[in-house]
């Protein structure tokens, strides 16, 4: 089974696999700043209310949801990475 983006974020960093992070600490380890993550959690949010059909079944909250965005976004190649690019600094 593939590794999720916190997985892969926790390996690099060298986290056991499934540490969490709060919103400072992923914007800090990766690099950008706390506004701009805070921006992609509030994004993510905000998919979750708008959108629930596209939502996960084993996903609880919105705020899970941008968190979970978050943790895709620092990673280049995601499709939130791409999308979030701008926030990225």
């Amino acid at each position: 089974m593939a590794l999720t983006f916190r997985e892969r974020f926790n390996k690099k960093h060298g986290f056991p696999k499934d540490a969490s992070h709060s919103i400072a600490e992923i914007a800090r380890l990766s690099g950008i700043k706390y506004r701009n993550a805070l921006k992609i959690v509030q994004k993510g949010r905000g998919a979750f209310a708008s959108n629930p059909k596209s939502v996960r079944p084993n996903v609880k909250s919105a705020t899970q949801w941008g968190l979970a965005r978050l943790y895709a976004s620092v990673f280049p190649g995601s499709k939130s990475g791409k999308i979030d690019k701008d926030l990225l600094n």
